[in-house]
């Protein structure tokens, strides 16, 4: 049966928008549960596997207004699209690595086709979700990390018994390009200015730019995204650390990822309901810092509860965590400049997003490898809660 296009506003081509963001998000997270074999087969240290960890966020803290001048001048849904496709080579390429250098690269052009579908998801959905269901596509966006880490730490969990990380690998490339056919048969055609606009559109990239409510969001955004994936991104890795076995490390941490959709989802049909922007980023900060530090200071391995009190507590520093994207994703058209582009704000945002992912497992594996455990990553989740407290407010004066 042919696929028809639907016009933009209408029908529910927002969630095929969801679905492209999920499988690239399943490119970063396939990686977690392969971490063990990767260590072994490849000779990697474990500051070497944080980095590989982060690296596939190099191309985005680096790219983010590259691609949101891409948008402008050639298409959201064709930047999207592009992305797809270089996820899949770069999934390819990865199967093939002999070495952590080769590897490095191969993850390096995911990252590449990540940003592409990160910077212009957030545009695409706006412009295909009917108005009154604006609210909740927003938030499914905003929980598409989050079920993507769900899917691939039990996928991976499950999978990596029987076969190789490979295998693995060129299944996950398969994956990739999946929902493009979907992409183009239902998501709204672009609108791109062309070659003719390019003046015209780096006006706009600049006026945003030099307007200081996308650094600031972005800034918290950071604050957000350091800690989570440090955390969630080297869980399986604690708990096999801890002595646990089988699939059960890949299997709670995809439910720690699962609780993070939950938050956002839940938050965001929190704010359509009229809960004030101000009363979500403080707190759920404040509670981040105190989860974690339940989480990680005390030795679970004494205490009665053991390691089902640590799966609580990462569990409920992860549901609550999820409120943080929801509300920020929410505000990037309040915090684009009049007559700036909201591409480039969500390009900026989005670099400075990926900064916090690039450095957070990097640093969680120097903190382990330097203090002889994991009892020590609370001191950088509370340093990281600390300051985005100390930024949001800010927010207020830019909207």
């Amino acid at each position: 049966m042919a696929l028809k296009t639907q016009p933009a506003g209408s029908g529910n081509a927002w969630i095929v928008v969801v679905a492209a963001g999920v499988v690239a998000g399943l490119q970063v997270w396939k990686l977690p549960p392969a971490l063990p074999a990767l260590r072994h087969d490849l000779s990697l240290s474990l500051v070497q596997a944080g980095t590989l960890l982060g690296v596939v966020q190099l191309a985005g803290m680096l790219g983010g207004l590259a691609v949101s001048l891409l948008a402008e001048l050639i298409g959201e849904r064709r930047c999207l699209s592009g992305g797809l496709v270089l996820l899949c080579l770069g999934s390819v390429a990865g199967g093939f690595a002999w070495s952590a250098a080769p590897l490095l690269v191969s993850r390096a052009v995911e990252g590449a086709g990540f940003i592409l579908v990160a910077v212009t998801g957030p545009g695409l959905v706006r412009r295909s979700a009917p108005p009154g269901r604006l609210a909740t596509a927003i938030g499914f966006w905003g929980a598409y990390q989050g079920i993507s880490t769900f899917v691939g730490l039990i996928a991976g969990a499950l999978v990596l018994q029987v076969v190789s990380w490979r295998v693995w690998w060129w299944a996950m490339a398969v994956l990739a390009p999946a929902p493009l056919p979907w992409v183009l048969a239902r998501v709204p055609r672009d609108r791109a200015a062309g070659v003719r606009g390019a003046v015209a559109a780096v006006a706009r990239i600049g006026r945003t730019v030099r307007s200081p409510g996308p650094w600031t969001a972005g800034l918290v955004f950071a604050c957000y995204t350091l800690q989570w994936m440090a955390v969630v991104g080297f869980l399986p890795t604690i708990y096999r650390d801890g002595g646990m076995t089988g699939v059960w490390p890949g299997v709670l941490t995809a439910v720690v990822g699962a609780a993070n959709a939950v938050g956002s989802i839940a938050t965001a049909a929190l704010l359509k309901r009229g809960l004030p922007v101000r009363a979500v980023l403080i707190p759920a900060f404040a509670l981040m810092a105190a989860t974690s530090v339940l989480a990680f200071a005390p030795d679970w391995r004494t205490l009665p509860t053991g390691t089902t009190g640590q799966f609580l507590c990462i569990a409920a520093f992860s549901l609550i965590g999820g409120a943080i994207p929801a509300t920020l994703l929410r505000m990037v058209a309040e915090l684009t400049p009049k007559g700036g582009s909201a591409p480039a704000a969500m390009g900026l945002i989005q670099q400075l997003f990926n900064a916090g992912s690039f450095i957070g497992p990097t640093l969680a594996a120097a903190l382990a490898s330097r203090t002889g455990g994991w009892h020590s990553t609370w001191w950088m989740t509370c340093g990281c809660a600390a300051l985005g407290i100390v930024l949001s407010p800010a927010l207020d004066r830019f909207k």
